[in-house]
């Protein structure tokens, strides 16, 4: 499956959900939740500087930095006793890292749709992944703007 406006790195995240049967993806969902990537030094201890991801039920926050290259770094904390929540920002948080904010900006609204969990995962969850993308798009706008 190739979609030209999906960057690489998202598209072949969500291959590698498609390609599993559908009672093996929530697994591979918990695997992501393990590999979300720690939070840089400068973020540790200053809760002010993330955004709360007010559509998950767990307490998710994310920040972007976008750097002089405009190359995009996606940070998100997310509690290991909510792996799922956990999952999606781990997805997103190595999905985004590395593009350039012309290519997040330009993520289809519907990746998290996409990736085929909607008949695995509640739809507050997909919600909740939704509210990650839009907020990370939200931020490299904002920080692309300034």
């Amino acid at each position: 499956m190739s979609d030209p406006v999906l960057p690489a790195s998202l598209a072949e995240i969500r291959d590698d959900f498609l390609e599993l049967p559908e009672s093996e993806r929530l697994q591979l969902l918990l695997e992501f939740s393990q590999e979300l990537p720690p939070v840089p030094a400068e973020y540790e201890g200053h809760p002010e500087l993330y955004e709360r991801v007010a559509e998950c039920q767990s307490p998710v926050f994310i920040v972007i930095d976008v750097g002089d290259d405009d190359v995009v770094a996606m940070h998100a904390t997310a509690p290991p006793e909510a792996p799922t929540t956990r999952g999606f920002a781990s997805i997103l948080a190595q999905g985004i890292t590395g593009l350039t904010s012309d290519e997040v900006l330009a993520i289809p609204a519907d990746f998290p749709q996409s990736i085929g969990l909607t008949r695995v995962v509640s739809p507050l969850r997909i919600s909740g992944m939704t509210g990650m993308l839009m907020r990370a798009k939200r931020q490299v706008q904002a920080k692309r703007s300034a």
